[in-house]
């Protein structure tokens, strides 16, 4: 299960860092620039991605190994990411002025290509280890 875990977060990882450096940020700057930090605080940032991807372990990988699924892995990666995701992007909808619902869509939408693609990329890697 270690793997499953290392694999899902390195997929995460890699989707998340691409998908932020190529359109996220500036999406976000242009919906809260000014309240955005000029350079993110590297804890909070480890910290999330652990979570995320032990979430996504134990919640959408493991559950597919154990049906021997890759259906249950994107399936169960799928609606993490649109719980988490959804979660993120409605409250800041209910509470910043500036957030658009376009750009919560588009987050969402997001939150559950990566998670379900990353829990896919740990099913992969343990079902490898076993064949």
């Amino acid at each position: 299960m270690i793997s499953a875990l290392f694999a899902t977060l390195i997929a995460f990882v890699v989707l998340d860092a691409a998908w932020i450096f190529l359109m996220a940020l500036r999406l976000f700057r242009e919906a809260v620039g000014g309240i955005m930090r000029p350079e993110p605080l590297l804890v909070p940032v480890v910290l999330f991605y652990g979570i995320y991807a032990f979430g996504l372990t134990f919640l959408a990988v493991r559950p597919a190994l154990a049906a021997s699924s890759a259906g249950t892995a994107a399936a169960n990666g799928a609606i993490l990411g649109l719980v988490a995701y959804g979660t993120f992007d409605l409250t800041n909808l209910a509470i910043l002025g500036s957030w658009t619902p376009t750009l919560a869509a588009v987050d969402m939408t997001w939150g559950v290509v990566a998670s379900a693609t990353s829990a896919l990329v740990g099913y992969a890697v343990c079902q490898r280890k076993v064949a």
